[in-house]
């Protein structure tokens, strides 16, 4: 009965993210032991205040404006001008139930291409093919910290016949843990061209560095930035996000206003009116003290599994890895994840999934199988943590690198 489906849908497999989570769960059920890598989500607890926010907000039922609270778009609007210095006023910001969402609608209403580097996030490309937009990849290197050079992204437009073009970028990046180091140099190509730019900043509060920067300060006339509180605030499953456009697509804010007011109507009251404390409250001190742990748990993954059998980048934010274990020995990544996961119980990724090749032999690791609301009580500061404090909060990680590693010796 596939002629009961549309040709762009039947390319689409379920999220591989949410796949492996699933997995994992069941193998768990059946009594086996798995060191869950695979799926990326905060293992911190959502901030006691903006809990009782939530709480306070709980007997809300009305439907709130399809655009979002005005209150909460304020408070993004300051946050963003705060964090980025770009002035994204409160009526270019849209609340979606996840930057997910904000991202989906915008492939629907764009009628053009969508450009991506390899790596990219899981499901940039789906939802392009559920928009009809083609996609056009670019090869990246570990040498780039796997992000495109401007000389790349230059070739690329060029080599695109379409005029309307959005180019996503993503950094700290999903699935590489890397950060764009040449915003300045990508932004000015993408000026040149009139090329639109999605920055996806899900994780800007999870930047190892000092400060993050964002390409918006470069290119603030076509940037768009999608967030929301799934990361940094362990509020993955309350579904709040975000969209800020600039001015001059201005058009583009009026279409995924309108596809919202068709789709999902408005997000739900309860947690808009919570978001509000999140965007307003003074939660430094628990992103700092998150960020550490995050920062030193990824270096310990990094120091312990680096090998001349695995090749991998060191940890700049979010919480993902992408070692890489060359060999002749399996044909595809899937492959190679599937032995790991049934010889080991670590249960990865395949690069195959962010837009490599399959015989790429790359995975993605994402370290956060620990419980945050014990790692937190830890004497967190805001130097890199001894070994000793990883390997007594984070014991699932410490255990299941050193399957991973004794594993990739034989390879």
């Amino acid at each position: 009965m596939k002629d009961l489906t549309k040709k762009n849908i039947l390319q689409l497999k379920q999220s591989s993210t949410l796949v492996i989570n699933e997995r994992c769960k069941e193998l768990i059920n059946q009594g086996k032991k798995v060191y869950q890598f695979g799926f990326g989500q905060s293992p911190f607890p959502v901030p006691e205040d903006i809990v009782n926010a939530l709480k306070k907000n709980a007997h809300r039922k009305e439907y709130l404006p399809i655009q979002g609270l005005e209150k909460l778009r304020e408070s993004i609007s300051k946050h963003l001008k705060k964090k980025t210095g770009v002035n994204y006023p409160k009526e270019n910001i849209v609340i979606t139930p996840g930057s997910k969402e904000a991202m989906l609608l915008l492939h629907v209403a764009f009628n053009g291409d969508i450009i991506l580097s390899a790596p990219s996030w899981v499901s940039y490309e789906p939802q392009a093919i559920i928009g009809r937009n083609k996609v056009h990849w670019i090869a990246t290197t570990r040498e780039n910290n796997w992000f495109p050079t401007a000389k790349q992204l230059e070739k690329k437009i060029k080599s695109i016949k379409k005029k309307n073009l959005i180019f996503i970028l993503n950094s700290p990046n999903n699935p590489s843990g890397t950060i764009c180091k040449n915003l300045k140099e990508l932004a000015k190509v993408a000026k040149k061209y009139g090329v639109i730019i999605l920055s996806d900043e899900i994780y800007t509060d999870l930047t190892f560095c000092n400060k993050y920067e964002s390409i918006s300060k470069f290119y603030p006339e076509k940037t768009f930035i999608s967030g929301g509180l799934s990361k940094w605030c362990g509020a993955g499953g309350w579904r709040v996000g975000f969209f800020a456009v600039p001015d001059k697509l201005s058009q583009l804010l009026e279409n995924i206003k309108t596809l919202a007011s068709e789709s999902y109507s408005t997000v739900n009251s309860p947690a808009q009116f919570a978001a509000v404390e999140a965007y307003e409250g003074d939660y430094e001190d628990y992103k700092l003290k998150t960020t550490n742990i995050l920062r030193s748990v990824g270096n310990y993954v990094y120091n312990n599994l680096k090998s001349n059998k695995v090749l991998i980048n060191p940890p700049q934010g979010a919480f993902y890895l992408m070692p890489e274990f060359p060999n002749n020995k399996y044909k595809t990544s899937t492959e190679l994840c599937e032995t790991i996961l049934n010889e080991t119980g670590v249960a990865m990724l395949p690069a195959s999934d962010f837009g490599f090749s399959p015989k790429k032999m790359l995975t993605r690791l994402c370290y956060i199988d620990f419980n945050g609301d014990e790692f937190l009580k830890a004497p967190v500061n805001g130097k890199m943590l001894d070994d000793k404090i990883i390997e007594k909060y984070a014991p699932n990680v410490v255990e299941g690198i050193k399957k991973l590693s004794n594993w990739a010796k034989n390879l």
